[in-house]
């Protein structure tokens, strides 16, 4: 499979993908824990079957310490004992948050409120932008067809 546009040769492509990857150092300023960063990443990009975002968010959460049990569980986190309250609201917001056509009210109050018992306003800020963000990575990967499987944790600096 070969992606329909190389985003590294084209100008434009270029730009957009450095400045939505410039936003990561603001999620971390809030105090957004990493974990759940990777998390919420991960559950939207497999929501959106964006399969590049879903090899290269579970390799760099691996590299960074995730457990193979918890990777393999985030599709199915409701069910799994090993999410925090915490991380379990945040990937709450995150499926409410990436399915906005499929709720008519998009997300709840109940998923925000919820996820406001853990995490501050700084943090929620950084939350819904990342969870915007990740979106954004998931749509251009997939219209472009990007292909998954040959990423290597820290091959973008």
């Amino acid at each position: 499979m070969e992606a329909r546009l190389n985003m590294f040769e084209s100008t434009v492509a270029k730009k957009v993908v450095q400045h939505l990857g410039s936003t990561n150092k603001a999620f971390t300023d809030a105090g957004l824990p990493t974990t759940v960063q990777e998390l919420v990443k991960i559950r939207a990009s497999q929501i959106n079957g964006c399969g590049f975002c879903t090899d290269m968010h579970t390799k760099d959460a691996a590299k960074a310490g995730e457990t193979s049990v918890r990777l393999n569980l985030i599709a199915a986190w409701r069910e799994a004992t090993v999410f925090t309250d915490a991380e379990r609201a945040a990937l709450e917001l995150t499926e409410q948050g990436t399915r906005i056509a499929d709720a008519a009210g998009g997300v709840s109050d109940e998923a925000w409120e919820n996820a406001a018992k853990y995490y501050d306003e700084e943090q929620l800020a950084a939350l819904a932008s990342l969870i915007a963000v990740i979106n954004a990575f998931n749509r251009l990967n997939v219209i472009i067809r990007q292909p998954a499987g040959d990423y290597e944790p820290g091959m973008f600096g």
